[in-house]
């Protein structure tokens, strides 16, 4: 049994793929060959069920409405067919499955969705936060060239 443990952590970590949840809104990149050629398929859709998390190969199911009809794949995730995995948008489900959306066609719009952009920090400008910090001592913050031509044109 120790033998699958470590054939699985190998298998882990030798390739990237970001902490999936059921709801989360997916890219995934996939190579298709047709002939001599190969090519990326992107298939986005909403993560329905993961099966076999603690696998070597867990399966995804991504499902997506397209023309009005629900199509579905199922999809190792450390297959080398799949080149990368993006998460496009995190939705706030209580179920691990989510059957329930095969009967009620495409309802994205009844979850909650979770901008993954809100859950990136910005950067402020050096000059903001020495205004910033001045403020905190009780200082006047020095005005700028600019401020100051502008209340001499008043």
């Amino acid at each position: 049994m120790e033998k699958i443990y470590q054939y699985n952590r190998k298998v882990r970590q030798s390739r990237k793929c970001p902490d999936l949840k059921s709801g989360d809104i997916v890219k995934i990149h996939r190579k298709i060959k047709e002939g001599d050629k190969e090519r990326i398929q992107i298939f986005e859709g909403i993560i329905v069920s993961i099966k076999g998390k603690q696998s070597s190969s867990p399966m995804v199911t991504v499902r997506r409405v397209s023309f009005g009809t629900g199509v579905e794949i199922t999809v190792p995730l450390y297959s080398p067919a799949i080149s990368k995995i993006e998460v496009v948008k995190r939705a706030k489900v209580r179920r691990s499955k989510l059957y329930y959306l095969r009967e009620k066609g495409f309802r994205l719009s009844k979850l909650k969705m979770k901008e993954l952009g809100q859950f990136v920090a910005e950067e402020k400008e050096p000059e903001a936060e020495k205004q910033e910090s001045e403020e905190k001592k009780g200082e006047q913050p020095k005005k700028t060239e600019k401020e100051l031509s502008d209340k001499e044109k008043k």
